[in-house]
């Protein structure tokens, strides 16, 4: 008896066309900021194509007009979703964190609570990373962690607080067994205790829309995330987060960030760093 294998599962979406590629960079520039420049198509079309193919498109043109007409804006937030890049660590650039046990955690005196905004916090591990050295620091004083991603995805992620082994290389033995819990024997990934996860609220902000926090704060980490954008993205960007740092407040953008061309009011401290200007509220110390 022949044997007659399986054909190959045929993709019915059409390629991306530029003028499809056009309109969807267009759109993601006015909802979030997000500069797709030319070059990127391969990467739209890969990351695009899923929700395409499930929402029974046969293109991308068709699906572009599916979110325009969607009033309820999940279609908006799933390709927001899959265009948002998420990658990041424990401990990425730990410089940061050292600057932060060394010099400005020393400056806010006897403050407490200690509040500070983790601007977009991908999956998690920064704000994690975080809690676990102003803890470690101020073990007896309140911490409180506003974070926020334009991704619900990430955000998800981000509150179920549980990683796959291989994502916590780098963390310590002794963080691990402070802050965590482990799953299985061996581990196969590890929780974060519920102590820490307390510390934390996470909110679904854009960065490029207006909004608003009730308070300013004295630590603002946004890193990582204004590569993607242009530079007058950048400077709507950087204004935001500066009407919410307090006076004498400290702002972590990522390495790759520089601020040198972007107009901005805050004075430079180091590479990755910057401060506003003004006295430091009576919180800090003197």
């Amino acid at each position: 008896m022949t044997r007659h294998l399986d054909a190959p599962e045929v993709d019915s979406v059409r390629p991306l066309a530029p003028q499809e590629f056009e309109q969807i960079r267009q759109l993601a520039y006015r909802t979030f900021g997000l500069d797709l420049k030319s070059g990127k198509e391969e990467l739209v079309s890969a990351r695009l194509r899923k929700l395409v193919r499930g929402g029974g498109f046969h293109s991308f043109q068709d699906y572009y007009r599916s979110i325009l007409h969607d009033r309820s804006g999940e279609s908006l937030l799933a390709m927001i979703d899959a265009l948002a890049t998420n990658h990041t660590s424990f401990l990425r650039e730990p410089d940061h964190f050292q600057f932060l046990r060394d010099q400005v955690i020393p400056e806010l005196g006897t403050r407490d609570p200690i509040e500070l905004w983790s601007a977009a916090c991908s999956t998690g591990e920064e704000v994690w990373t975080l809690a676990m050295v102003l803890n470690e620091s101020l073990p007896h004083r309140r911490v409180r962690i506003a974070a926020s991603d334009i991704s619900n995805k990430a955000l998800s992620f981000a509150q179920r607080a549980v990683y796959p082994v291989e994502r916590c290389h780098g963390v310590s033995a002794a963080w691990l067994s402070r802050y965590f819990a482990a799953d299985g024997r061996p581990p196969m990934s590890y929780r974060i205790a519920p102590a820490l996860r307390a510390q934390v609220s996470f909110t679904r902000l854009n960065l490029i829309e207006s909004y608003s926090w009730p308070h300013a704060f004295p630590i603002i980490f946004c890193r990582n995330v204004m590569i993607y954008f242009d530079r007058p993205t950048q400077e709507r960007v950087i204004a935001g987060l500066s009407r919410h740092l307090e006076p004498g407040g400290y702002l972590f953008v990522g390495h790759a960030e520089s601020l040198t061309r972007v107009s901005h009011s805050l004075e430079f401290v180091r590479p990755a760093v910057y401060r506003k200007a003004g006295k430091k509220e009576a919180r800090w110390n003197k």
